[in-house]
């Protein structure tokens, strides 16, 4: 029920309901009522309705498709990048289910920005996974991996899933942490739209990370991660 004079603005009222009733009574994809209806249903004017679906949309609740309406989206998830973090753990954290799928693993020389970041030479060998993960069943990043093979031998046969920085620990005893991670917004390039679902004109946020073995600094992963900018925001902690 709205209430007037009790120092909380009408939009405000009618936006915190609205989400109220998209968290517990909406999925993904669903339509909320026409304009009309719903400042009926507030009693509020069609103007004050406007702001606050203008306020779901700067949070991230909903979309405005023109000619079509307003229209429920996956609330983004709050990821968090620092030292020490693991996808599955993250995430799950959160009481989310997680999926990882192995898209490919091959040998490829070291070039380029890969071997910079490695301090390979030019031709060294490297192993380049790819690797789908997903969230509660929808698609939510790709991950290309690149590590020194002569470091890590057995690790193109050895890896079928999973937490690849937790295998490395068990295998090796090397807990691994995050030197640096550059994050920039760009289009999906190559598959990536087609593997994340998504449109090919829709944002993607990437992230070059590099980490090392806490024991002596020696770089043992860089990896580009490519997230669904509209399903996630990234929360850096140092």
């Amino acid at each position: 029920m709205i209430q007037r004079g009790n120092g909380e603005t009408v939009y405000k009222q009618v936006q915190r309901q609205l989400e109220a009733e998209i968290r517990t009574l909406h999925s993904p994809g669903d339509a909320l009522a026409p304009e009309a209806v719903l400042a009926g249903r507030f009693g509020v004017n069609r103007h004050t309705l406007r702001r606050a679906i203008e306020g779901l949309i700067s949070e991230g609740w909903v979309e405005r498709r023109h000619g079509l309406g307003s229209f429920v989206l996956h609330k983004p998830l709050d990821y968090s990048i620092g030292q020490r973090t693991r996808f599955t753990e993250t995430l799950e954290a959160q009481g989310r289910t997680t999926h990882s799928k192995v898209l490919r693993k091959l040998r490829i020389p070291a070039q380029g920005g890969v071997a910079q970041r490695l301090q390979l030479d030019a031709g060294e060998p490297v192993i380049w996974i790819e690797t789908l993960r997903s969230v509660d069943g929808a698609p939510f990043c790709v991950i290309s991996h690149y590590l020194p093979m002569l470091l890590l031998p057995g690790l193109l046969t050895d890896y079928t899933g999973g937490s690849l920085h937790e295998l490395i620990e068990t295998q090796h005893g090397w807990p691994l942490r995050r030197s640096e991670s550059l994050v920039s917004a760009g289009l999906p390039q190559g598959d990536d739209a087609s593997l994340l679902a998504m449109p090919a004109n829709a944002a993607v946020l990437r992230v070059k990370s590099v980490n090392i073995r806490c024991r002596d600094g020696a770089p043992v992963e860089y990896a580009l991660t490519r997230f669904r900018a509209d399903r996630m925001q990234l929360r850096i902690t140092p």
